[in-house]
Protein backbone atom coordinates (compact mmCIF):
# COMPACT_ATOMS: atom_id res chain seq x y z
CA UNK A 1 0.00 0.00 0.00
CA UNK A 2 1.92 3.34 -1.05
CA UNK A 3 1.38 5.98 0.96
CA UNK A 4 1.70 9.21 0.23
CA UNK A 5 4.37 11.20 2.11
CA UNK A 6 3.13 13.81 4.41
CA UNK A 7 3.59 17.01 2.30
CA UNK A 8 4.74 20.26 5.17
CA UNK A 9 2.51 23.04 4.18
CA UNK A 10 -0.53 20.67 2.54
CA UNK A 11 -0.89 17.70 4.90
CA UNK A 12 -4.31 15.84 4.97
CA UNK A 13 -6.41 12.47 4.48
CA UNK A 14 -8.88 11.46 2.15
CA UNK A 15 -11.74 11.41 2.80
CA UNK A 16 -13.40 9.73 0.06
CA UNK A 17 -17.00 8.14 0.52
CA UNK A 18 -18.09 5.15 -0.93
CA UNK A 19 -20.25 5.20 -3.80
CA UNK A 20 -20.92 1.41 -4.47
CA UNK A 21 -23.16 0.68 -1.58
CA UNK A 22 -23.66 3.65 1.20
CA UNK A 23 -23.61 1.74 4.72
CA UNK A 24 -26.31 2.46 7.16
CA UNK A 25 -26.50 3.53 9.93
CA UNK A 26 -26.27 1.20 12.71
CA UNK A 27 -28.15 2.35 15.69
CA UNK A 28 -29.26 -0.38 18.60
CA UNK A 29 -32.63 -1.37 16.42
CA UNK A 30 -30.91 -1.60 13.34
CA UNK A 31 -28.14 -3.79 15.16
CA UNK A 32 -31.02 -5.98 16.99
CA UNK A 33 -32.64 -6.69 13.59
CA UNK A 34 -29.20 -7.45 11.84
CA UNK A 35 -28.52 -10.02 14.61
CA UNK A 36 -31.64 -11.51 14.29
CA UNK A 37 -31.37 -11.74 10.24
CA UNK A 38 -27.95 -13.25 10.51
CA UNK A 39 -28.91 -15.82 12.50
CA UNK A 40 -29.93 -17.10 8.64
CA UNK A 41 -27.49 -18.11 6.55
CA UNK A 42 -26.92 -17.04 3.19
CA UNK A 43 -28.75 -18.35 0.39
CA UNK A 44 -31.11 -20.62 2.58
CA UNK A 45 -34.89 -20.18 1.79
CA UNK A 46 -36.73 -16.64 3.04
CA UNK A 47 -40.25 -15.49 2.32
CA UNK A 48 -40.80 -14.73 -1.21
CA UNK A 49 -41.23 -10.70 -0.44
CA UNK A 50 -39.33 -10.44 2.62
CA UNK A 51 -36.50 -8.19 0.75
CA UNK A 52 -35.91 -6.08 4.34
CA UNK A 53 -34.26 -8.69 5.98
CA UNK A 54 -31.66 -9.99 4.01
CA UNK A 55 -30.75 -6.89 2.53
CA UNK A 56 -30.13 -5.29 6.17
CA UNK A 57 -27.78 -8.49 6.60
CA UNK A 58 -25.98 -8.14 3.54
CA UNK A 59 -25.37 -4.72 4.53
CA UNK A 60 -24.26 -5.49 7.80
CA UNK A 61 -21.73 -7.58 6.03
CA UNK A 62 -20.34 -5.07 3.43
CA UNK A 63 -20.02 -2.71 6.21
CA UNK A 64 -17.97 -5.49 7.89
CA UNK A 65 -15.70 -6.41 5.15
CA UNK A 66 -17.38 -9.63 4.64
CA UNK A 67 -18.03 -8.61 0.70
CA UNK A 68 -18.60 -12.36 0.00
CA UNK A 69 -21.59 -13.05 2.20
CA UNK A 70 -22.56 -10.00 1.60
CA UNK A 71 -23.00 -10.73 -1.91
CA UNK A 72 -24.85 -13.75 -1.29
CA UNK A 73 -27.25 -11.37 0.82
CA UNK A 74 -28.18 -9.07 -1.50
CA UNK A 75 -28.79 -11.98 -3.87
CA UNK A 76 -31.10 -13.39 -2.12
CA UNK A 77 -32.68 -9.46 -1.48
CA UNK A 78 -32.82 -9.62 -5.44
CA UNK A 79 -34.39 -12.76 -5.49
CA UNK A 80 -37.04 -11.34 -3.29
CA UNK A 81 -38.16 -8.59 -4.56
CA UNK A 82 -40.12 -9.40 -7.83
CA UNK A 83 -38.79 -6.64 -10.69
CA UNK A 84 -36.22 -4.56 -8.79
CA UNK A 85 -33.45 -4.11 -11.58
CA UNK A 86 -31.75 -2.25 -9.40
CA UNK A 87 -31.58 -4.72 -6.60
CA UNK A 88 -30.09 -7.03 -9.16
CA UNK A 89 -27.18 -4.76 -10.45
CA UNK A 90 -26.33 -3.98 -6.89
CA UNK A 91 -25.87 -7.57 -6.17
CA UNK A 92 -24.28 -8.09 -9.36
CA UNK A 93 -21.54 -5.62 -8.75
CA UNK A 94 -20.88 -6.69 -4.94
CA UNK A 95 -20.56 -10.26 -6.21
CA UNK A 96 -17.81 -9.25 -8.99
CA UNK A 97 -16.40 -7.34 -6.57
CA UNK A 98 -16.06 -10.26 -3.90
CA UNK A 99 -14.28 -12.49 -7.30
CA UNK A 100 -17.58 -14.47 -6.35
CA UNK A 101 -18.56 -15.70 -10.24
CA UNK A 102 -21.46 -17.94 -9.05
CA UNK A 103 -23.22 -15.43 -6.89
CA UNK A 104 -22.29 -13.14 -10.33
CA UNK A 105 -23.81 -15.65 -12.61
CA UNK A 106 -26.66 -15.69 -10.31
CA UNK A 107 -27.12 -12.18 -9.89
CA UNK A 108 -26.60 -11.49 -13.34
CA UNK A 109 -29.67 -14.19 -14.38
CA UNK A 110 -31.91 -11.53 -12.55
CA UNK A 111 -30.58 -8.96 -13.72
CA UNK A 112 -30.87 -9.86 -17.91
CA UNK A 113 -34.43 -10.87 -16.67
CA UNK A 114 -35.75 -6.90 -15.66
CA UNK A 115 -33.49 -5.49 -17.55
CA UNK A 116 -32.46 -7.22 -20.96
CA UNK A 117 -31.16 -4.01 -23.11
CA UNK A 118 -28.94 -2.47 -20.32
CA UNK A 119 -25.59 -1.65 -21.53
CA UNK A 120 -24.43 -1.89 -18.20
CA UNK A 121 -25.80 -5.71 -17.61
CA UNK A 122 -23.75 -6.35 -20.94
CA UNK A 123 -21.16 -4.99 -19.92
CA UNK A 124 -21.05 -7.25 -16.29
CA UNK A 125 -21.77 -9.63 -18.60
CA UNK A 126 -18.82 -9.48 -20.24
CA UNK A 127 -16.89 -8.90 -17.41
CA UNK A 128 -17.59 -12.41 -16.05
CA UNK A 129 -16.86 -13.88 -19.22
CA UNK A 130 -13.40 -12.77 -19.35
CA UNK A 131 -13.13 -13.59 -15.89
CA UNK A 132 -14.56 -17.18 -16.36
CA UNK A 133 -11.83 -16.99 -19.25
CA UNK A 134 -14.98 -17.40 -21.60
CA UNK A 135 -12.98 -15.16 -24.17
CA UNK A 136 -15.03 -15.75 -27.50
CA UNK A 137 -18.51 -15.23 -25.39
CA UNK A 138 -16.75 -11.53 -23.78
CA UNK A 139 -15.59 -10.53 -27.49
CA UNK A 140 -19.21 -11.08 -28.71
CA UNK A 141 -20.44 -9.16 -25.65
CA UNK A 142 -18.25 -6.59 -26.24
CA UNK A 143 -18.53 -6.09 -29.94
CA UNK A 144 -22.12 -5.59 -29.14
CA UNK A 145 -21.32 -2.61 -26.60
CA UNK A 146 -18.79 -1.17 -29.10
CA UNK A 147 -21.89 -1.52 -31.86
CA UNK A 148 -24.46 -0.03 -29.69
CA UNK A 149 -26.45 3.22 -30.87
CA UNK A 150 -25.46 4.66 -27.27
CA UNK A 151 -22.78 6.68 -27.36
CA UNK A 152 -21.56 5.52 -23.91
CA UNK A 153 -21.46 1.88 -25.58
CA UNK A 154 -17.64 2.17 -25.68
CA UNK A 155 -16.99 3.19 -22.57
CA UNK A 156 -19.07 0.49 -21.14
CA UNK A 157 -17.14 -2.33 -23.32
CA UNK A 158 -14.14 -0.26 -21.82
CA UNK A 159 -15.51 -0.89 -18.10
CA UNK A 160 -16.06 -4.29 -19.06
CA UNK A 161 -12.78 -4.84 -20.19
CA UNK A 162 -10.57 -3.18 -16.85
CA UNK A 163 -13.11 -5.56 -14.84
CA UNK A 164 -11.57 -8.66 -16.05
CA UNK A 165 -8.69 -8.01 -14.00
CA UNK A 166 -6.24 -10.77 -15.20
CA UNK A 167 -4.12 -9.06 -18.56
CA UNK A 168 -3.45 -12.78 -19.86
CA UNK A 169 -6.96 -12.79 -20.76
CA UNK A 170 -8.29 -8.91 -21.16
CA UNK A 171 -5.21 -8.53 -24.02
CA UNK A 172 -6.10 -11.24 -26.49
CA UNK A 173 -9.52 -10.29 -26.25
CA UNK A 174 -8.47 -6.19 -26.80
CA UNK A 175 -6.30 -7.62 -29.31
CA UNK A 176 -9.32 -9.06 -31.56
CA UNK A 177 -11.60 -6.25 -30.98
CA UNK A 178 -8.80 -3.96 -32.86
CA UNK A 179 -8.27 -6.41 -35.64
CA UNK A 180 -11.87 -6.57 -35.87
CA UNK A 181 -12.30 -2.81 -36.27
CA UNK A 182 -15.20 -3.03 -33.51
CA UNK A 183 -13.54 -0.13 -32.16
CA UNK A 184 -15.51 2.83 -32.92
CA UNK A 185 -14.31 5.88 -35.22
CA UNK A 186 -13.68 8.33 -32.17
CA UNK A 187 -10.43 9.75 -31.08
CA UNK A 188 -11.24 9.46 -27.17
CA UNK A 189 -12.55 5.56 -27.69
CA UNK A 190 -8.82 5.05 -29.52
CA UNK A 191 -7.20 6.91 -26.98
CA UNK A 192 -8.99 5.02 -23.91
CA UNK A 193 -8.54 1.27 -25.35
CA UNK A 194 -4.53 3.04 -25.79
CA UNK A 195 -3.96 3.66 -22.79
CA UNK A 196 -5.19 0.54 -21.38
CA UNK A 197 -3.29 -1.27 -24.07
CA UNK A 198 -0.43 0.48 -22.23
CA UNK A 199 -1.22 -0.32 -18.65
CA UNK A 200 -1.48 -4.05 -19.53
CA UNK A 201 2.23 -3.85 -20.17
CA UNK A 202 1.53 -5.47 -23.68
CA UNK A 203 4.26 -3.75 -26.45
CA UNK A 204 3.10 -5.78 -29.47
CA UNK A 205 -0.75 -4.59 -28.49
CA UNK A 206 0.24 -1.44 -27.64
CA UNK A 207 1.82 -0.75 -31.10
CA UNK A 208 -0.57 -2.35 -33.23
CA UNK A 209 -3.47 0.39 -31.72
CA UNK A 210 -1.37 3.75 -31.55
CA UNK A 211 -0.54 2.18 -35.37
CA UNK A 212 -4.07 2.34 -36.15
CA UNK A 213 -4.24 5.81 -33.91
CA UNK A 214 -1.74 7.33 -36.74
CA UNK A 215 -3.33 6.27 -39.37
CA UNK A 216 -6.88 7.28 -38.55
CA UNK A 217 -6.01 10.66 -37.25
CA UNK A 218 -2.53 11.72 -38.59
CA UNK A 219 -2.77 15.08 -37.79
CA UNK A 220 -3.57 14.99 -33.63
CA UNK A 221 -1.01 15.39 -31.64
CA UNK A 222 -2.88 13.42 -29.00
CA UNK A 223 -1.69 11.06 -30.97
CA UNK A 224 2.22 11.90 -30.66
CA UNK A 225 1.59 11.33 -27.24
CA UNK A 226 0.35 8.42 -26.72
CA UNK A 227 2.81 6.89 -29.37
CA UNK A 228 5.48 7.93 -27.41
CA UNK A 229 3.65 6.46 -24.38
CA UNK A 230 4.07 3.01 -26.26
CA UNK A 231 7.74 3.90 -27.53
CA UNK A 232 8.69 4.53 -24.10
CA UNK A 233 7.29 1.02 -22.65
CA UNK A 234 9.32 -0.51 -25.23
CA UNK A 235 12.40 0.80 -23.89
CA UNK A 236 12.95 3.21 -27.02
CA UNK A 237 12.75 6.43 -25.19
CA UNK A 238 15.07 8.68 -27.85
CA UNK A 239 12.51 7.56 -30.76
CA UNK A 240 9.54 8.90 -28.20
CA UNK A 241 11.34 12.05 -27.67
CA UNK A 242 11.36 12.63 -31.01
CA UNK A 243 7.45 11.68 -31.32
CA UNK A 244 7.25 14.36 -28.81
CA UNK A 245 8.83 16.92 -30.54
CA UNK A 246 6.62 16.84 -33.41
CA UNK A 247 3.73 17.54 -31.52
CA UNK A 248 5.47 21.05 -29.97
CA UNK A 249 4.40 23.21 -32.30
CA UNK A 250 0.82 23.25 -31.17
CA UNK A 251 1.61 23.39 -27.80
CA UNK A 252 1.98 27.19 -27.82
CA UNK A 253 -1.64 27.80 -28.62
CA UNK A 254 -3.17 24.63 -26.74
CA UNK A 255 -2.81 24.62 -23.41
CA UNK A 256 -4.27 20.88 -23.61
CA UNK A 257 -1.45 19.74 -25.72
CA UNK A 258 0.97 21.57 -23.95
CA UNK A 259 0.17 20.11 -20.30
CA UNK A 260 0.12 16.72 -22.20
CA UNK A 261 3.69 16.95 -23.36
CA UNK A 262 4.79 18.24 -19.49
CA UNK A 263 3.09 14.77 -18.35
CA UNK A 264 4.76 12.76 -21.17
CA UNK A 265 8.44 14.29 -20.58
CA UNK A 266 7.76 14.06 -17.10
CA UNK A 267 7.32 10.27 -16.87
CA UNK A 268 10.41 9.74 -19.59
CA UNK A 269 12.11 11.45 -16.30
CA UNK A 270 13.54 15.11 -19.01
CA UNK A 271 12.00 17.12 -16.40
CA UNK A 272 14.77 19.93 -18.07
CA UNK A 273 12.49 19.35 -21.44
CA UNK A 274 9.30 19.30 -19.72
CA UNK A 275 10.26 22.66 -18.41
CA UNK A 276 11.40 24.24 -21.51
CA UNK A 277 7.82 22.74 -23.27
CA UNK A 278 5.81 24.85 -20.49
CA UNK A 279 7.90 28.02 -21.13
CA UNK A 280 5.68 27.91 -24.59
CA UNK A 281 2.65 30.26 -24.59
CA UNK A 282 1.74 32.31 -22.23
CA UNK A 283 2.42 32.52 -18.73
CA UNK A 284 0.96 33.10 -15.18
CA UNK A 285 1.98 32.31 -11.55
CA UNK A 286 0.76 29.20 -11.80
CA UNK A 287 2.91 27.94 -14.66
CA UNK A 288 6.12 29.88 -14.03
CA UNK A 289 5.19 27.63 -10.81
CA UNK A 290 5.02 24.36 -12.74
CA UNK A 291 8.19 25.30 -14.39
CA UNK A 292 10.49 26.20 -11.08
CA UNK A 293 9.18 22.93 -9.99
CA UNK A 294 10.42 21.04 -12.90
CA UNK A 295 13.48 23.09 -13.28
CA UNK A 296 14.46 22.13 -9.38
CA UNK A 297 13.58 18.12 -10.45
CA UNK A 298 16.45 18.53 -13.30
CA UNK A 299 18.67 20.08 -10.81
CA UNK A 300 18.98 22.65 -13.54
CA UNK A 301 19.97 25.65 -11.52
CA UNK A 302 21.28 27.99 -13.67
CA UNK A 303 18.21 28.33 -15.77
CA UNK A 304 16.19 28.26 -12.29
CA UNK A 305 18.33 31.27 -11.22
CA UNK A 306 17.39 33.20 -14.34
CA UNK A 307 13.71 32.29 -14.16
CA UNK A 308 13.97 33.43 -10.44
CA UNK A 309 15.90 36.59 -11.39
CA UNK A 310 13.30 37.54 -13.98
CA UNK A 311 10.29 37.48 -11.70
CA UNK A 312 12.16 38.76 -8.81
CA UNK A 313 12.91 41.98 -10.94
CA UNK A 314 8.85 42.46 -11.80
CA UNK A 315 7.93 41.67 -7.87
CA UNK A 316 7.37 45.23 -7.05
CA UNK A 317 3.75 45.31 -6.16
CA UNK A 318 2.63 43.36 -3.56
CA UNK A 319 0.93 40.12 -5.53
CA UNK A 320 0.73 37.69 -3.13
CA UNK A 321 1.10 34.86 -5.06
CA UNK A 322 3.95 35.67 -6.76
CA UNK A 323 5.43 36.58 -3.57
CA UNK A 324 4.84 33.08 -2.15
CA UNK A 325 6.11 31.48 -5.61
CA UNK A 326 9.33 33.74 -5.09
CA UNK A 327 9.87 32.17 -1.38
CA UNK A 328 9.28 28.52 -3.23
CA UNK A 329 12.25 29.36 -6.17
CA UNK A 330 14.36 30.40 -3.56
CA UNK A 331 14.08 27.14 -1.69
CA UNK A 332 14.67 25.39 -4.21
CA UNK A 333 17.98 27.08 -5.05
CA UNK A 334 19.06 26.55 -1.76
CA UNK A 335 18.59 30.35 -0.41
CA UNK A 336 16.30 29.82 2.56
CA UNK A 337 17.13 33.34 3.82
CA UNK A 338 15.84 34.98 1.02
CA UNK A 339 13.20 32.70 1.06
CA UNK A 340 11.90 34.02 4.33
CA UNK A 341 12.05 37.87 3.66
CA UNK A 342 9.80 36.43 0.39
CA UNK A 343 7.56 34.67 2.90
CA UNK A 344 7.66 37.63 5.29
CA UNK A 345 6.61 40.11 2.43
CA UNK A 346 3.31 38.14 1.45
CA UNK A 347 0.55 40.71 2.66
CA UNK A 348 -2.68 38.95 3.37
CA UNK A 349 -5.02 36.94 2.16
CA UNK A 350 -4.97 33.09 1.97
CA UNK A 351 -1.86 32.99 1.17
CA UNK A 352 -0.36 34.65 4.22
CA UNK A 353 -1.09 31.21 6.24
CA UNK A 354 0.72 29.05 3.87
CA UNK A 355 3.56 31.90 3.63
CA UNK A 356 4.02 31.67 7.42
CA UNK A 357 4.09 27.77 6.91
CA UNK A 358 6.74 27.74 4.45
CA UNK A 359 8.84 30.57 6.75
CA UNK A 360 9.27 27.96 9.34
CA UNK A 361 10.16 25.29 6.74
CA UNK A 362 12.59 27.74 5.11
CA UNK A 363 13.91 28.62 9.14
CA UNK A 364 14.82 25.33 9.83
CA UNK A 365 16.58 24.95 6.18
CA UNK A 366 18.72 28.10 7.63
CA UNK A 367 19.50 25.79 10.96
CA UNK A 368 17.77 28.44 13.09
CA UNK A 369 15.48 25.81 14.78
CA UNK A 370 14.50 27.21 17.34
CA UNK A 371 13.09 29.93 15.31
CA UNK A 372 11.64 27.57 13.06
CA UNK A 373 9.99 25.88 15.97
CA UNK A 374 8.64 29.26 17.45
CA UNK A 375 6.77 30.04 13.93
CA UNK A 376 5.15 26.51 14.25
CA UNK A 377 4.18 27.42 17.77
CA UNK A 378 2.61 30.81 16.82
CA UNK A 379 0.52 28.81 14.32
CA UNK A 380 -0.82 26.68 16.85
CA UNK A 381 -1.27 29.74 19.04
CA UNK A 382 -3.33 31.70 16.66
CA UNK A 383 -6.75 32.13 17.06
CA UNK A 384 -7.25 34.38 14.30
CA UNK A 385 -5.99 31.69 11.76
CA UNK A 386 -8.34 29.20 10.41
CA UNK A 387 -8.91 25.68 12.21
CA UNK A 388 -7.19 23.93 9.28
CA UNK A 389 -4.18 26.26 9.31
CA UNK A 390 -3.67 25.65 12.80
CA UNK A 391 -4.23 21.70 12.67
CA UNK A 392 -1.50 21.70 9.93
CA UNK A 393 0.91 23.23 11.84
CA UNK A 394 1.23 20.68 14.39
CA UNK A 395 1.74 18.29 11.63
CA UNK A 396 4.47 20.55 9.86
CA UNK A 397 6.32 20.44 13.53
CA UNK A 398 6.09 17.12 13.84
CA UNK A 399 7.67 16.31 10.05
CA UNK A 400 10.34 19.27 11.26
CA UNK A 401 11.07 16.89 14.19
CA UNK A 402 11.14 13.89 12.30
CA UNK A 403 14.07 15.41 10.29
CA UNK A 404 15.48 16.44 12.78
CA UNK A 405 15.70 12.18 14.12
CA UNK A 406 13.27 13.48 17.20
CA UNK A 407 10.99 10.70 17.54
CA UNK A 408 9.69 11.26 21.06
CA UNK A 409 9.53 15.27 19.78
CA UNK A 410 7.39 13.87 16.72
CA UNK A 411 5.28 12.24 18.68
CA UNK A 412 4.59 14.76 21.44
CA UNK A 413 4.01 17.53 18.36
CA UNK A 414 1.55 15.04 17.23
CA UNK A 415 0.00 14.30 20.28
CA UNK A 416 -0.64 17.76 21.56
CA UNK A 417 -2.55 18.53 18.05
CA UNK A 418 -4.61 16.06 19.08
CA UNK A 419 -4.93 17.55 22.45
CA UNK A 420 -6.13 20.73 20.54
CA UNK A 421 -7.99 18.39 17.65
CA UNK A 422 -9.52 15.54 19.01
CA UNK A 423 -9.94 12.71 16.74
CA UNK A 424 -8.52 14.65 14.04
CA UNK A 425 -8.13 12.29 11.11
CA UNK A 426 -5.31 13.87 9.73
CA UNK A 427 -3.32 13.72 13.43
CA UNK A 428 -4.60 10.54 14.44
CA UNK A 429 -3.31 9.36 10.57
CA UNK A 430 -0.15 11.02 10.79
CA UNK A 431 0.38 9.28 14.48
CA UNK A 432 -0.33 6.34 12.99
CA UNK A 433 1.87 5.79 10.45
CA UNK A 434 4.69 7.51 12.49
CA UNK A 435 4.23 4.33 15.41
CA UNK A 436 4.30 1.78 12.15
CA UNK A 437 7.67 3.52 11.47
CA UNK A 438 9.14 2.57 15.23
CA UNK A 439 7.62 -1.07 14.42
CA UNK A 440 5.17 -0.28 17.43
CA UNK A 441 2.00 -2.08 15.42
CA UNK A 442 -0.24 -2.13 18.23
CA UNK A 443 0.21 1.54 18.65
CA UNK A 444 -0.32 2.16 15.17
CA UNK A 445 -3.40 -0.31 14.97
CA UNK A 446 -4.55 2.11 18.30
CA UNK A 447 -4.41 5.43 16.47
CA UNK A 448 -6.46 4.17 12.76
CA UNK A 449 -8.84 2.29 14.61
CA UNK A 450 -9.74 5.26 16.25
CA UNK A 451 -10.18 7.09 13.20
CA UNK A 452 -12.43 4.99 11.88
CA UNK A 453 -14.63 5.05 15.38
CA UNK A 454 -15.26 8.85 14.10
CA UNK A 455 -14.74 8.03 10.52
CA UNK A 456 -15.83 4.12 9.68
CA UNK A 457 -15.95 5.23 5.77
CA UNK A 458 -12.67 6.70 5.79
CA UNK A 459 -10.80 4.95 3.04
CA UNK A 460 -7.56 5.90 3.76
CA UNK A 461 -7.56 4.44 7.51
CA UNK A 462 -9.48 1.30 5.98
CA UNK A 463 -6.54 0.55 3.66
CA UNK A 464 -4.09 1.79 5.83
CA UNK A 465 -4.91 -0.63 8.80
CA UNK A 466 -5.65 -3.69 6.57
CA UNK A 467 -1.81 -2.96 4.63
CA UNK A 468 -0.24 -2.83 8.43
CA UNK A 469 -1.89 -5.66 9.65
CA UNK A 470 -1.44 -8.02 6.11
CA UNK A 471 2.28 -6.84 6.05
CA UNK A 472 3.58 -6.55 10.19
CA UNK A 473 1.49 -9.36 11.46
CA UNK A 474 -0.26 -12.94 10.96
CA UNK A 475 -4.17 -11.61 11.65
CA UNK A 476 -4.56 -11.63 7.63
CA UNK A 477 -8.26 -12.42 6.98
CA UNK A 478 -9.02 -9.43 9.57
CA UNK A 479 -6.49 -7.29 6.98
CA UNK A 480 -8.34 -8.85 4.22
CA UNK A 481 -11.37 -7.51 5.80
CA UNK A 482 -10.57 -3.91 6.10
CA UNK A 483 -9.01 -4.15 2.85
CA UNK A 484 -12.17 -5.36 1.35
CA UNK A 485 -14.24 -2.39 3.18
CA UNK A 486 -11.81 0.08 0.98
CA UNK A 487 -12.25 -1.73 -2.01
CA UNK A 488 -15.87 -1.68 -1.95
CA UNK A 489 -15.58 2.02 -1.55
CA UNK A 490 -12.94 2.46 -4.12
CA UNK A 491 -12.62 -0.44 -6.29
CA UNK A 492 -9.85 1.27 -9.02
CA UNK A 493 -7.77 3.38 -6.47
CA UNK A 494 -4.13 2.08 -7.05
CA UNK A 495 -2.96 1.92 -3.69
CA UNK A 496 -6.22 0.06 -2.40
CA UNK A 497 -5.62 -2.59 -5.42
CA UNK A 498 -1.88 -2.90 -4.52
CA UNK A 499 -3.12 -3.81 -0.79
CA UNK A 500 -5.70 -6.47 -2.05
CA UNK A 501 -2.80 -8.07 -4.05
CA UNK A 502 -0.45 -7.88 -1.06
CA UNK A 503 -3.13 -9.62 1.41
CA UNK A 504 -3.64 -11.95 -0.96
CA UNK A 505 -0.15 -12.98 -1.30
CA UNK A 506 0.21 -13.35 2.94
CA UNK A 507 -2.52 -15.78 2.42
CA UNK A 508 -0.66 -18.40 0.28
CA UNK A 509 -2.98 -16.86 -3.43
CA UNK A 510 0.07 -16.11 -5.30
CA UNK A 511 -1.57 -16.42 -8.63
CA UNK A 512 -4.37 -14.29 -7.37
CA UNK A 513 -2.29 -11.64 -5.92
CA UNK A 514 0.15 -11.11 -9.06
CA UNK A 515 -3.30 -10.02 -11.23
CA UNK A 516 -3.82 -7.82 -8.65
CA UNK A 517 -0.44 -6.08 -8.20
CA UNK A 518 0.25 -6.05 -12.07
CA UNK A 519 -3.01 -4.09 -11.85
CA UNK A 520 -2.18 -1.96 -9.28
CA UNK A 521 1.54 -1.68 -11.14
CA UNK A 522 -0.06 -0.77 -14.27
CA UNK A 523 -2.04 2.15 -12.58
CA UNK A 524 0.76 3.67 -10.29
CA UNK A 525 4.46 3.32 -10.97
CA UNK A 526 5.30 3.38 -7.29
CA UNK A 527 8.31 1.64 -6.25
CA UNK A 528 6.55 -0.35 -3.48
CA UNK A 529 4.19 -1.93 -5.97
CA UNK A 530 7.13 -2.59 -7.61
CA UNK A 531 8.78 -4.52 -5.04
CA UNK A 532 5.73 -6.56 -4.42
CA UNK A 533 5.14 -7.44 -8.18
CA UNK A 534 8.90 -8.31 -7.60
CA UNK A 535 7.96 -10.39 -4.14
CA UNK A 536 5.84 -12.74 -5.75
CA UNK A 537 7.22 -13.09 -8.88
CA UNK A 538 10.56 -14.25 -6.99
CA UNK A 539 8.69 -16.89 -4.86
CA UNK A 540 6.88 -18.12 -7.98
CA UNK A 541 10.36 -19.20 -9.37
CA UNK A 542 10.51 -16.74 -11.76
CA UNK A 543 13.47 -14.71 -11.28
CA UNK A 544 14.63 -13.02 -14.14
CA UNK A 545 11.21 -11.18 -13.91
CA UNK A 546 11.43 -10.33 -10.71
CA UNK A 547 14.44 -8.76 -11.11
CA UNK A 548 12.91 -6.69 -13.64
CA UNK A 549 10.51 -5.39 -10.88
CA UNK A 550 13.16 -4.69 -8.63
CA UNK A 551 15.34 -3.04 -10.82
CA UNK A 552 12.18 -0.61 -11.52
CA UNK A 553 11.92 0.06 -7.92
CA UNK A 554 15.61 1.05 -7.53
CA UNK A 555 14.94 3.61 -9.98
CA UNK A 556 12.22 5.27 -8.30
CA UNK A 557 13.34 4.93 -4.85
CA UNK A 558 16.27 2.64 -3.89
CA UNK A 559 15.16 3.74 -0.30
CA UNK A 560 12.05 2.02 0.09
CA UNK A 561 11.41 -0.18 2.92
CA UNK A 562 8.93 -2.76 0.74
CA UNK A 563 12.12 -3.03 -1.70
CA UNK A 564 14.68 -3.26 1.12
CA UNK A 565 12.94 -5.78 2.77
CA UNK A 566 12.37 -7.89 -0.36
CA UNK A 567 16.06 -7.77 -0.83
CA UNK A 568 17.11 -8.77 2.11
CA UNK A 569 14.64 -11.46 2.15
CA UNK A 570 16.09 -13.31 -0.82
CA UNK A 571 19.61 -12.17 -0.17
CA UNK A 572 19.70 -10.15 -2.93
CA UNK A 573 21.85 -6.74 -2.94
CA UNK A 574 21.08 -4.24 -1.42
CA UNK A 575 21.04 -0.67 -3.94
CA UNK A 576 23.00 2.04 -3.13
CA UNK A 577 21.56 4.82 -0.73
CA UNK A 578 19.85 7.55 -2.56
CA UNK A 579 21.87 11.00 -2.32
Amino acid sequence: MPVSKLSIGAPGVSRRASGLLRPLAAGPLLAAVLAAALATPPLAAAPRHDTLTPLLAGEFAYQAGQLEQAARWYLQAAQAADDDAALAERATRLALLANDDRATARALRLWRQRAPESEAMRAATATLYLRQGRLSKARRELESLLRSPDPRGWRYALMALTGGRDPARIAPVLGRLVDSGAIPEQLPAWQEFGRLALRLDDDALARRIVDQLARRFPDEPRVAVLRAGQLQLAGRSDEARAMLRQAEPRAADDPEVRTMLVIAYESLRDFGEAARVMALGPQDTASYGVRASLLARAQDKDTLAALYAELAADATRPDPGRRLLLGRMAEFLERPAEAVDWYRGVPGGPQRNEARTRTAVALHQLGRRDEAYAEAHALQDDASAPDDTRRDAYLLEAELRQRDGADEAELDALGRGLAAYPDDAALLYARGLAWERRDRIDRAEADLRRLLVSEPENVAALNALGYTLADRTTRYQEALELIDRARAAEPDDAAIVDSYGWVLYRLGRKEEALVELRRAWGMMKDPEVAAHVGEVLWTLGRHEEAQRYFDEARKLDPDNRALRRALERFSLPQPEPAT
